[in-house]
């Protein structure tokens, strides 16, 4: 057997695809990849991956990778799960886990996704590759780009954090910055389809990169003991690490894998929940409308570049999601993301991005408002290196001059 694949799904409306030949959207919403759960059940027990190397690729009976086929891979390991007792105390939590994916190769999550997305176009014979990005995409997709020997371009909002332009550059990605947003880098990939004979890498637009996301949902679920935490807050922009997460916990459901909550017949899912900034929140307000599509944010501004993005392919995935798991979706102050981002770094030593810092922010909401109790156990996914984002740390620090005595009563009070 190739692989465990079955089939591609259509998300908006079930229809089936194959999946023997590259594929994209159907009735422009994305695809599914299933996988034979039954066969992948006999052929794979959890007892099994105690004796896998400790990386992404862990999982390949439940990854669409040909089995025989050696990925496209930077060396993505599993992330470290650091617990948080100073934030977990300052918002009246007994336990409180980050879970950083800045390990990960180019430094965010993206490498997880990236890693597959390349692996498949790589599989199914694509030469040249094209993305919009409003961050760490565009930097992951050049470097495995890179590695595969494909041709990439990239297209850039132009007040993208200048590590993420810089890093696409420095993989030999054909880079270009655009005087707009994420939004109007996506349409240039679409109107160079035919011209230029790309492939469309765009969040969503292929079946895979949710299957690399996925790793993350199937990762943390082993290092919880398949006992699930019960609450996920996780950043949201094009939404492919919450619905890649919500995607494993279902299929963790069928093979049988899952722990049982305390008391009850069936595993215990977390509860996802959706965070944006007031400065780009389209998700957030279809949830709070109750809609099943978002419309498009007027006006999108925020520091967090990654949840920057004004309308989402797969907006109805990740309403469902968040529905499904009697989750929520919210928005955070955007004026308040460095402080956020400040918070966690010298209370707990971690570096996390301005995205994962809206997360502390709806942290302390739902806490505050008893949505989440002190009892619960709290995951919160650091998706990128604050390192990263030099535009949102940048600061004015007090200078010392060498000519003049040191006042040390001021520097201790400095």
């Amino acid at each position: 057997m190739a692989s465990f694949v079955s089939h591609l799904e259509g998300a908006i409306d079930g229809t089936i695809l194959p999946a023997d030949r590259i594929q994209t959207l159907h009735k422009d919403r994305p695809l599914w990849v299933r996988y034979d759960l039954a066969a992948v059940g006999r052929a794979l027990t959890k007892e099994m991956l105690r004796d896998r190397p400790p990386t992404m690729w862990r999982y390949r009976e439940l990854l669409p990778v040909p089995l025989e086929k050696e990925p496209i891979s930077l060396g993505e390991g599993q992330t470290p799960l650091l617990t948080c007792p100073k934030i977990a105390r300052r918002f009246g939590l007994d336990q409180l886990w980050i879970k950083d994916e800045s390990h990960l190769p180019t430094g965010s999550f993206k490498s997880r996704g990236l890693a597959m997305a390349i692996t498949m176009a790589h599989h199914f014979c694509v030469r040249r590759v094209a993305l919009p990005t409003a961050g760490n995409a565009g930097g992951a997709a050049a470097a495995y780009a890179a590695r595969a020997g494909m041709e990439c371009y990239v297209f850039m909002p132009e007040d993208t954090p200048v590590v993420n332009i810089y890093e696409c550059h420095l993989a030999g990605a054909k880079t270009f910055l655009v005087n707009g947003l994420i939004t109007d880098c996506g349409r240039i990939v679409r109107e160079g389809k035919q011209r230029l004979d790309w492939f469309d890498l765009s969040t969503l637009k292929e079946p895979y990169r949710i299957e690399g996301k996925k790793t993350m949902g199937l990762e943390l679920a082993e290092q919880f003991d398949w006992d699930l935490p019960d609450v996920i807050l996780y950043p949201t922009g094009g939404g492919t690490g919450l619905i890649g997460m919500w995607k494993a916990f279902q299929e963790l459901i069928t093979l049988g894998w899952l722990v049982n909550g305390k008391g009850t017949s069936a595993p215990r899912l977390p509860r996802m929940v959706s965070v944006q900034s007031t400065g780009c929140a389209p998700i957030s307000t279809a949830f709070a409308a109750g809609s099943k599509f978002a419309e498009p944010f007027a006006n999108a501004s925020t520091i967090a570049s990654g949840i920057r993005v004004p309308a989402a392919v797969g907006d109805f995935m990740i309403l469902d999601a968040v529905r499904q798991s009697q989750g929520t979706a919210l928005s955070v102050d955007e004026a308040r993301i460095r402080e956020w981002m400040r918070l966690v770094a010298s209370s707990e030593g971690i570096a996390i991005c301005p995205e994962t810092a809206a997360c502390i922010g709806a942290l302390e909401q739902l806490t505050q408002s008893g949505w989440i109790r002190p009892d619960e156990r709290v995951v919160v996914f650091n998706t990128g290196a604050g390192q990263k984002y030099v535009e949102a740390i940048a600061c004015e620090l007090p200078r010392l001059n060498i000519t003049q005595p040191i006042d040390w009563d001021w520097l201790s009070e400095a």
